[in-house]
């Protein structure tokens, strides 16, 4: 190598985004003077399969939303729509129409595709697996997660929900998709909850701090903008091959805080990391209007909240 080549490295913003500290700073900057308090642990507990994976019962967990037409835009493009937001664990027929929405929580909506829903939920991709030999089944039905900001709530009403539906479908591991910053804890948290019960599980995420930081036996890490942590939109052979990926994991997975990076890319040009929650990107005026935003949806899911749960 000649003395006066130069080394040439990658852009110093493609690396996974931080979104506790980006989402920290940006409701600092709109005013929120508390920061969150995301969960963190040490040990992570951890379930190696009981049977074969060709033998052994799947299923999905997700946190998007079965559409509604009544709860307004949940389409591409669509703003924050805190009246779509669920409060209760569901479970739903894997059979027949599937159509699950993202718009009820904070995704990427510059950069994520909103319209494919295999970008956030490989049911597909697990009924090819299933076809291929390559696990013993899915479970009839799919589960819901709601997105909850207490950790408490998460842990002590809805994963023992969960954890009974599961149960009684005779599964014995899942993949977890979440989509949302929050959505990526309430799904780990969840993770850990299954497998103390003896319930294999890995996490397909976009939010790799997130994740981490709270800590799961199994992490397949997509580099993809939050609400697509299951596929590049519109390609098949990158939903095979994540959901191949997570598979390995459930069977390979030597002990806990495994993490895995799927090999695919985004796109060539990082420069959509720098777009989510990023203030530095946005004028007085848009902050401000945000701010307004922010506290709409906050009462608006507030009320929501009360309804559903009374508290």
């Amino acid at each position: 190598m000649s003395k006066t080549s130069e080394l040439v490295f990658a852009p110093e913003q493609d690396q996974p985004i931080r979104y506790i500290e980006r989402t920290r700073s940006y409701y600092l900057g709109l005013g929120y003077e508390n920061p969150y308090v995301w969960a963190h642990y040490i040990d992570v507990p951890f379930s190696p399969l009981k049977k074969p994976l060709g033998q052994s019962v799947l299923g999905l967990i997700t946190t998007a939303v079965p559409h509604d037409p009544g709860k307004g835009p949940q389409g591409q493009g669509a703003p924050y729509n805190a009246a779509a937001k669920f409060y209760q664990p569901y479970q739903q027929s894997i059979e027949g129409s599937v159509d699950l929405r993202i718009a009820h929580v904070g995704v990427d909506r510059k950069n994520a595709n909103m319209e494919d829903i295999h970008c956030w939920f490989p049911l597909d991709a697990a009924k090819r697996a299933v076809a291929a030999g390559r696990m013993g089944g899915l479970s009839a039905n799919f589960y819901g997660l709601p997105t909850n900001r207490s950790q408490r709530h998460t842990l002590e009403i809805d994963a023992p929900r969960i954890l009974e539906m599961l149960k009684t479908d005779g599964v014995d591991m899942v993949v977890l998709i979440p989509n949302c910053p929050i959505c990526h804890q309430s799904q780990s948290l969840l993770a850990r909850y299954l497998e103390a019960a003896g319930i294999s599980t890995v996490v397909m995420g976009a939010a790799k701090d997130i994740i981490e930081y709270c800590g799961v036996p199994r992490l397949l890490f997509s580099d993809f903008p939050l609400g697509n942590a299951a596929a590049k939109p519109n390609d098949t052979p990158s939903q095979d091959l994540n959901f191949e990926l997570a598979l390995r994991l459930l069977e390979l997975a030597p002990a806990p805080r495994t993490t895995v990076q799927s090999p695919l890319r985004w796109s060539s040009d990082p420069s959509w990391k720098l777009d989510y929650s990023n203030l530095e990107k946005l004028s007085p005026q848009e902050i401000a209007r945000l701010r307004e935003e922010a506290e709409q949806v906050r009462i608006t899911a507030r009320e929501l909240r009360v309804n559903t749960l009374g508290a």
